[in-house]
């Protein structure tokens, strides 16, 4: 889903302590002891977001990354990050880790570690009800103002295709919520993103926007780690097996999604 290496470093916030786990001290494996450091762009509904006070994170990354945090028996504590400097932060040791819908690619697992996988993600095309588009898949989309979250996979899925010959305006934001209130403006046609995103603006009842195109389930998000950093890539999917042993993942997917969005992701 989300995204690349840049060498911008944009860490906005970090807030306090969100959640009291056990009492069992990491011993030297989190950057603060006791306390498991998360990076993390608070700003891709419904993975992370800010809730209605915007102040406290909320969604299903921030969910997953509390109950992580538990079964560790650490604290964890949310760093709001741009995503142009996210993977720098990790790099760098400003958190121990990145949780925020990042997409296991090859590239990437030559720069970092991951977890083992914990979502099953694909693309989506996303209109206005009762739009006068018919573009219906992606290779429909020559001569239309798409949009997209810049450096995540869907601008890689529209890089691909422009490689191919297919001619489109590109419209770059840096959050996925500007695409779609450009679409509700009128001032795109169409976005392209993932369908756990597409999911929660198209699910009220009251909702502007329809999918009409969905892709193969080929995506699988993991937690990313500093590459070497071996013993914490351990510990964290160690709790990720118990999470998913013990119903929480589905539970948490179920809450958010309405959806088991979860279980392909080990299959």
């Amino acid at each position: 889903m989300k995204k690349v290496v840049l060498t911008a470093l944009a860490v906005l916030a970090v807030s306090g302590a969100l959640f009291a786990g056990g009492s069992r001290q990491s011993g030297g494996l989190t950057i603060k002891p006791g306390v498991l450091m998360v990076g993390m762009e608070i700003g891709y509904p419904p993975m992370e977001y800010y809730d209605t006070d915007s102040k406290t994170p909320i969604g299903f990354d921030v969910s997953m990354a509390k109950a992580i945090a538990d079964k560790m028996g650490l604290k964890v504590e949310f760093v709001d990050t741009a995503w142009d400097g996210i993977f720098a932060g990790v790099d760098t040791g400003k958190y121990d880790c990145i949780i925020s819908s990042v997409t296991i690619t090859p590239e990437r697992q030559n720069a970092h570690d991951f977890s083992k996988p914990y979502v099953g993600n694909a693309m989506a095309m996303v209109l206005l009800k009762g739009s006068k588009i018919t573009a219906r898949r992606p290779e429909d989309l020559g001569g239309l103002g798409v949009a997209y979250q810049a450096e995540t996979t869907a601008d890689f899925f529209m890089e691909d295709y422009a490689r191919q010959g297919l001619r489109f305006t590109p419209y770059e934001y840096e959050k996925v919520m500007n695409c779609f209130d450009e679409l509700e403006l009128g001032r795109v046609d169409v976005i392209i993103t993932d369908i756990l995103v597409a999911y929660d603006y198209v699910s009220p009842a009251d909702s502007p926007f329809e999918i009409v195109w969905q892709g193969p389930a080929d995506e699988k998000f993991g937690i990313c780690i500093k590459k070497g950093n071996n013993a914490l890539t351990a510990e964290i999917d160690k709790a990720l097996d118990a999470l998913f042993a013990d119903g929480t993942m589905l539970k948490i997917s179920q809450d958010i999604f309405k959806l088991d969005m979860v279980t392909a992701a080990r299959q």
